[in-house]
């Protein structure tokens, strides 16, 4: 739920992480290579673990990038649902002073 305090200029953080994402892949694929030529097999399995975490990364990134900016709301979308007074019940108590399950609202009122 929108808030109506956003800042207008917000970006989202994708294209950073692609290019970390990259980084890493890069930094885990020259330790794999390294660590398997001087024989240390323990840290060449650990860079290609890092190495596979870090392309599903690359892949749930370019996944969400080609979404698209479809699911952001856009400037002509109010910060809320402003209240039209139709009639539809709202959340919290009701005009009795029970709540959604029958409970009170307000538990030091001194109801039973």
């Amino acid at each position: 739920m929108r808030t109506g305090s956003e800042p207008a200029t917000a970006r989202s953080p994708l294209r950073m992480r692609l290019w970390l994402s990259l980084w890493g892949v890069l930094w885990t694929l020259f330790g794999l290579v390294s660590f398997s030529l001087t024989g240390r097999p323990g840290w060449a399995a650990a860079c290609a673990v890092v190495l596979l975490l870090a392309i599903l990364d690359l892949c749930v990134i370019t996944y969400r990038m080609r979404q698209g900016p479809h699911y952001q709301p856009g400037r002509d979308v109010p910060p809320y649902e402003p209240d039209h007074d139709d009639g539809r019940p709202r959340p919290g108590p009701g005009p009795d002073g029970r709540g959604r399950n029958g409970g009170w609202a307000d538990p030091s009122s001194g109801h039973p």
